[in-house]
This record gives structure tokens, C-alpha cells and sequence, in this order.
């Protein structure tokens, strides 16, 4: 390790980086073992890390490394091809718009063909100009919803996809061949560079448009009243655009927090999965009387939403929840509509609740699971086509994709689907509110709920590490004093059934995630972050729903028994 600091002393390296190393070097030993005990490795949402030096961290030399392990794959994969094509975009962090030029320079160094976004573009659009532009590959410059300290790089295939195996893989491998910023292609010829914006917007929103399902111009929907917050992010020019294109007329905008701003000075992190980022939006919502609350992250590509309850409170909706409500509607339409041949399906990560499986029972239709990741839907939806036909895919997470021109989380379609659907609720005398307990009414009632244990650094991994390793050599026999009666290990690909000993096969790739299934029918998942430094947890429980005013007891009973789970298991 000190001597990968020390490597970067010497060599191609800028002053201001140099600078920084002996900082490390001469003051912070914690600091600069975080910083080069490991290289920046692809996991389940790319490339993504805190800027600073360090081949831990993202700086201008880590990514472009990582573009030209990216580029040399690519030279490999797509030979015969004069011209290798990739996009690039970026969203409102520090740095991002640094990092998509670099990323921009290194590709057309190696001769490629670059497309670069004029500005800042949900990640979304980088899925849908790859395929829209014929492209073999494309990055996009974000690190999600992370606090503004972090990164990221998200890697794209000729699908429109992120990077699954063997390619991930495979251009690790290629990126750990670069040691040394003095052999990446730095220098580009900026001719290459076509800068490309407002002509790829204007084709996406308008395949967005074609999703709408629901065409009334209704008195419902000309009254029905949004606050939108795009949390400083991408989100802020294709949102409201896209709602105002679909219809709706009472749409306000959070102004403290609609300029771009990799600071996120309004939030502690600018993620839709936490409360607190919502509180501005909701407090306007109050104000203006508001039906509906969105809010996206920095990306676009996640959307948490809060509706009003029963008794006219703004309440904030967990992502099994909007995926309910939006599996729901749109299946619904569908079946009104008469699009459903026989053909179509829909897709579920799983540690995503299983009332879409129950919904889309309904319709008779097929409710696959893939592993955490949205890339994986993408590859089913990739592996499907055409025999099959995509409705919708979504994840807990707060990701989810109507149609397939998108191959990745989108919520720029996602919130003008929400609207919808709450237009559509609304012309039938309903809030979403009202149609989420009539759904469990009908399906049973689920909560859900994610417990994220930070363990940062290389310590922190190690004891991510054991606590996986002791989940399997120890198994647990029962939580909360339900007895596990199912243990599903995504590693070995084993699903072991404890009440008959019977073993099995999981038809997915491997994955370090553990599922432990109880008589109660409840849902314990375990998995590390493939892109933080956490540990996940996440608890599903179901109990019928005799009546919609039922809903706040059975809740909070469902809560406690979560809680109870959380205990058992003592996590703190």
C-alpha cells in the first residue's frame, strides 16, 4: 500500500494530486489506508467512491484508468468495427462534468467516436441515447443518491445496459492492466466529440409520452395538484416538462432546491429513501394543498413519493409501496385496454415484496425474480425479446421502468406514470392512498422495511465479511421466535428447505445474499452493498386486511413484529 502512495509522488501526476498524497503520507495513516488499500472495483451500480487521491477514491487518474481498461475491452470485443461509438453524460455533482470530459478525451484518444451530453442528463437518457445512437457502450458520471463527498461511473453495454458479467468482469480485468496513468490515452482529439442535448431530449420525452394509459382530459386531472423536487439534481429540466406534456397544470417546483448543486446544501443526502429529503417538498405541499409529492435523486433515476392518507396528512410512501401502486395501475390499464396477450410479463428484484408477484397473479401474469441490481432486469428484458413483451419492472429501492426503450431505472417516465395513476384514481373519487389499502385489502397487507449498517474502510469490510461468514456456518434456527423453516443462499445457489432437508437449485447468477424465509411467511434478506460500505437488511411481513379502515392497526402491528425481528437479531 505505501508503496502504491508512494508510485503516485512520481509519474504523470498533477501537483495538486501530489499534494494530497503527501498529506496522507505525512499526517493521516487511517486516511491513506483507505485511500490505496484497494482499487475502485465495478459492483452492482459501477464504479463509485469519495473524491480525493488515491486509487480508493475518484479522481481524474482512477477514472481515466477505468476508461481506458474500459476502451481497451471494448477495441477487444468490437474489433471489426471502424469506429467504436460511446456516450457520455453526467449529472449535478462535483466534479461530474470534469470527469465526462476526461472520460470524453480518453475514448476519443483510443479512437473512438464520443457523443457528450451538453449538460447535466438524467441517467435514464445515457441508457436511451445508447440505443438511440447505435452506440457499443456508454458512462454516465454519478454517483446516485450518495452524500456529496462521493462519485461514481456507471459503465454501459451496446444494449443500453450496465455492465453484467462476463463483461464487468472482464474489463476489471482490463483495468487492472493499467498501472500507471502513463498508459492511458490522454490526450484526445476533440473532433471526435459531437456534443449532442436538446434533439435527444425531445425523441425520449416523446416515448415517454406513448406510455400514457390514461387519456381523459378529466376535471380530476386538471385539478390535481404536484410539488416536485429534484433535490439539486438532473431531474429539474425533464420532469416538469414531461408532467406539464402529460397534462398536468398544477405542478410547483421546491425553488430552494431546483438549481443544480453538488453541495445538496438543502439535505444532509440527497436521497428520495430518506425522510428528511423530503421535508422541504412536503411542507410546500401543505402550503399549496397538494395531492402528490415527488422527489428525485441527483440522477433521476430513483423517485420517492408521499401522498395523502385518510385523514388528509401528507405521508411518505416506502418504494414497495409506489411499486404497488404503479404495478397496479398499469396493469390495470392494460387489462382495460385489452393489451394483455398471454405474452407479457413483469420482473422484480429479489428482496423487492412479493404483493407485485400477488398482483400480477391477478392478470395471469408472470412475475420472474432477478437479483438486486436493476442491470438485471435489463438483461432479462435483453434475453427475452422479442417471444416476450416488458410491462414494468421495479425494485424496493425506489427504481422502476415502464417499457423497455429504457434499459435502466427511470424516473422521469416513473413520475409521469405516478401521476397518472393518480389522475386515473382520482377521476374514480380515489387518492393513491385510498387505492394502496384497497390493494392490500385485496392481496394482504405487506410492510417492508431496509436497515443499512455503515462499516466503513478496510475494517469495516473485514467485519462485513465475518458477518456473512457466520450467517452461513451458524444459520439461524429462528428470529424473533418464529422458526426459519427456508434458507435461500444466492452464493451456492441453494435454496434449502429446514423442515424437509430437501436442497433446491436457485436459477440466478451467484450473489452474497442470504434469504431467510419464516413459518409466518415472513421475509429476512441480507446482502453487502455492491456500491457502499454497508450491509443490508431487509424485512418483509404480510398479514390480511379485512377492511381499508383497518389499515393504521394491522400496520403498526406489522411494524412491531419487524421490530421485534430487528432485536433478534441485534443490529445496532
Amino acid at each position: 500500500m505505501l508503496h502504491k502512495a508512494r508510485s503516485w509522488l512520481e509519474g504523470d501526476f498533477d501537483e495538486t494530486t501530489r499534494a494530497q498524497v503527501r498529506e496522507l503520507l505525512e499526517k493521516d495513516p487511517a486516511g491513506l489506508t483507505d485511500a490505496f488499500y484497494r482499487n475502485l472495483e465495478f459492483g452492482t451500480g459501477g464504479l463509485r467512491g469519495i473524491m480525493g487521491a488515491g486509487t480508493n477514491r475518484m479522481n481524474k487518474y482512477t477514472v481515466g484508468m477505468a476508461t481506458q481498461g474500459l476502451a481497451n475491452y471494448l477495441k477487444s470485443v468490437f474489433s471489426g468495427i471502424p469506429r467504436i461509438r460511446t456516450v457520455v453524460a453526467f449529472d449535478s455533482r462535483n466534479n461530474s462534468r470534469f470527469f465526462a470530459q476526461i472520460t470524453a478525451e480518453v475514448f476519443t484518444g483510443n479512437g473512438f467516436q464520443v457523443y457528450l451530453f451538453d449538460d447535466l442528463r438524467p441517467t435514464p437518457e445515457l441508457s436511451f441515447a445508447i440505443r438511440q445512437l447505435d452506440c457499443h457502450s456508454g458512462v454516465m458520471i454519478t454517483a446516485s443518491h450518495n452524500p456529496k463527498e462521493y462519485n461514481g461511473y456507471k459503465a454501459y453495454w451496446n444494449d443500453g445496459a450496465q455492465l453484467i458479467n462476463p463483461h464487468d468482469s472482464n474489463v476489471i480485468l482490463e483495468v487492472e492492466k493499467i498501472t500507471s496513468a502513463d498508459q492511458v490515452y490522454w490526450e484526445g482529439n476533440r473532433e471526435n466529440i459531437h456534443i449532442i442535448g436538446r434533439e435527444i431530449d425531445e425523441v425520449y420525452l416523446s416515448r415517454i409520452l406513448e406510455l400514457r394509459l390514461f387519456h381523459e382530459t378529466s376535471e380530476a386531472q386538471n385539478k390535481l395538484r404536484i410539488v416536485y423536487t429534484p433535490l439539486h439534481g438532473a431531474g429539474h429540466a425533464l420532469v416538469p416538462e414531461v408532467l406539464h406534456r402529460s397534462g398536468f397544470r398544477h405542478v410547483t417546483v421546491v425553488d430552494t432546491q431546483a438549481n443544480p448543486d453538488g453541495n445538496f446544501p438543502t439535505v444532509h443526502s440527497p436521497n428520495p429513501e430518506e425522510p428528511a429529503a423530503l421535508d422541504q417538498a412536503i411542507r410546500l405541499a401543505d402550503q399549496t394543498k397538494a395531492d402528490l409529492v415527488m422527489a428525485t435523486d441527483p440522477d433521476a433515476d430513483r423517485v420517492g413519493i408521499a401522498v395523502r392518507n385518510s385523514q388528509g396528512k401528507m405521508v411518505l410512501l416506502n418504494g414497495n409501496q409506489t411499486a404497488a401502486l404503479l404495478f397496479f395501475y398499469v396493469l390495470t390499464r392494460w387489462s382495460e385496454l385489452g393489451k394483455l396477450t398471454g405474452r407479457e410479463y413483469i420482473v422484480k428484484t429479489i428482496v423487492t415484496t412479493e404483493l407485485l408477484r400477488e398482483i400480477a397473479g391477478s392478470f395471469h401474469i408472470d412475475c420472474p425474480d432477478v437479483l438486486t441490481g436493476f442491470k438485471y432486469i435489463a438483461d432479462l428484458i435483453h434475453r427475452n425479446e422479442p417471444e416476450k413483451t416488458f410491462v414494468i419492472g421495479g425494485e424496493e429501492s425506489y427504481g422502476y421502468l415502464v417499457g423497455d426503450f429504457v434499459r435502466d431505472k427511470d424516473a422521469v417516465s416513473a413520475c409521469a406514470m405516478i401521476a397518472e395513476a393518480a389522475a386515473w384514481a382520482a377521476h374514480q373519487g380515489k387518492t393513491l392512498f385510498d387505492l394502496l389499502t384497497w390493494i392490500y385489502t385485496r392481496f394482504g397487507c405487506y410492510t417492508e422495511n431496509l436497515l443499512s449498517l455503515t462499516r466503513k474502510g478496510k475494517a469495516g469490510a473485514e467485519e462485513i465479511r465475518q458477518l456473512m461468514i457466520r450467517y452461513r456456518e451458524h444459520p439461524l434456527e429462528s428470529i424473533n421466535g418464529i422458526r426459519v423453516c427456508r434458507i435461500k443462499d444466492y452464493l451456492t445457489s441453494e435454496n434449502k428447505d429446514l423442515t424437509t432437508g430437501m436442497i433446491s437449485p436457485i436459477p440466478l447468477p451467484k450473489s452474497n445474499v442470504l434469504q431467510f424465509i419464516l413459518e409466518d411467511g415472513s421475509v429476512i434478506s441480507v446482502r453487502p452493498s455492491g456500491t457502499e460500505p454497508k450491509i443490508k437488511y431487509y424485512f418483509s411481513v404480510t398479514e390480511p386486511l379485512s377492511a381499508q379502515d383497518q389499515y393504521g392497526k394491522i400496520q403498526a402491528l406489522l411494524q412491531e413484529k419487524i421490530n421485534g425481528i430487528i432485536r433478534s437479531l441485534d443490529l445496532h
